[in-house]
């Protein structure tokens, strides 16, 4: 059975909320599933062949404006992301950039798992990135919460369109 990943809302006692200002963008979804937000911050994270090369066409793409491929370096990251806190409830990870902010959270509770993004562009280049990219990141994000669903490695397949 598929798992079933859902648009939803980011619960309010995430620390994320902290951040979140007018004009920002700010987007969830769930999966049912019982780790604790490190546990599944780790599947998520851990990109299917088709997502890396998304990425690895992204860092092609924006060489030439300057942006970071990576986030600076940290004492402990979550994949290429910083980690900025981490309990078993809540993992936020990212960093800022010239164009935009943004961080993830990875927030469980209730028998649910929450991955959010939080974005906050600094100029028309962050706006038009974004708009750019959000398309593929709805695909990441979907696939990323369907695998904590199931608690399995990336597959290679693309999934399918979200509804």
């Amino acid at each position: 059975m598929k798992p079933r990943v859902e648009k939803t809302q980011l619960p309010t006692d995430s620390q994320l909320h902290a951040r979140v200002a007018g004009g920002d963008f700010l987007d969830c979804y769930k999966v049912t599933s019982t780790m604790t937000a490190p546990d599944a911050a780790v599947i998520i994270v851990d990109f299917p062949g088709w997502a890396q090369g998304l990425v690895a066409l992204r860092n092609i793409l924006t060489v030439p404006f300057g942006l970071k491929k990576d986030g600076p370096a940290a004492k402990e990251k979550l994949g290429l992301f910083p980690v900025e806190m981490s309990s078993p409830q809540e993992v936020i990870a990212g960093f800022n950039d010239r164009h935009l902010d943004f961080r993830v959270s990875v927030f469980s509770a209730a028998g649910e798992i929450y991955l959010a993004t939080w974005v906050h562009p600094h100029n028309i280049g962050g706006r038009l990135y974004l708009a750019t990219i959000l398309p593929f990141h709805i695909l990441i994000a979907r696939n990323a919460l369907a695998r904590v669903a199931t608690g399995a490695a990336p597959d290679q397949q693309a999934p399918p369109l979200p509804e």
